[in-house]
């Protein structure tokens, strides 16, 4: 289980340094990216809220940098397209993929199948579900899918340890994505981490 944010090509940007990535694939994350890698991230993240914010929350600057991040840090409520993508790493296979519209921020669907109702879906495209069945969790990659989809089942304490694994690599990256803003965005830096973590759903960063 990986935390996994969407990434779209920036062949034009140039704020700061980001890697070559094709549009609509997905970086890992976790506390050993390359700064390009970490660019990349916060750059993504940004853009998922670059709309034009409400009057109330100030006006808009007229610098790119500023004019690029201001959604992201006036927004009170932060979206970061992706979620926390499940594969067998022996054979590739995907067992949940986020698909449209779920965001890295609902991670906690999972707690919910784990000890809540015992059942979440992340996105459409394909509509990956998790349900929990007594002692397991079945994974299935398209619910929808005509031609059946792949799908496993896991020991509920297994997805417990995984989830708490992949909120671990997103607290590892916020770790590191502090120390890159200190270094590429120095004026902005605590903000924009800040901003991150909730982005994430891991709260104001410490």
């Amino acid at each position: 289980m990986q935390p996994v944010p969407e990434i779209l090509a920036a062949d034009d940007f140039a704020l700061w340094q980001v890697g070559e990535h094709e549009s609509y694939g997905y970086l890992v994350l976790h506390g050993k990216l390359t700064p390009a890698e970490v660019g990349t991230a916060v750059m993504r993240i940004a853009d998922c809220n670059g709309f034009e914010p409400e009057e109330e929350h100030g006006p808009c600057p007229t610098d790119p940098l500023g004019m690029f991040l201001h959604g992201l840090l006036t927004m009170p409520g932060l979206f970061a397209a992706g979620g926390f993508r499940v594969t067998d790493d022996a054979t590739g296979t995907a067992f949940v993929e986020p698909g449209c519209c779920n965001g890295l921020d609902s991670w906690r669907d999972w707690l919910e199948v784990l000890d809540g109702t015992g059942y979440s879906s992340f996105g459409h495209d394909p509509s990956s579900v998790a349900e929990r069945v007594g002692d397991t969790v079945r994974l299935t990659l398209d619910a929808y899918a005509e031609d059946g989809s792949p799908e496993t089942e896991l020991p509920v304490d297994q997805v417990r340890a995984l989830v708490a694994g992949a909120q671990q690599d997103v607290r590892d990256f916020l770790g590191l994505a502090g120390t890159w803003a200190g270094r590429n965005l120095p004026a902005h830096a605590a903000a924009v981490t800040d901003a991150l973590a909730r982005a994430l759903g891991a709260g104001p960063a410490r």
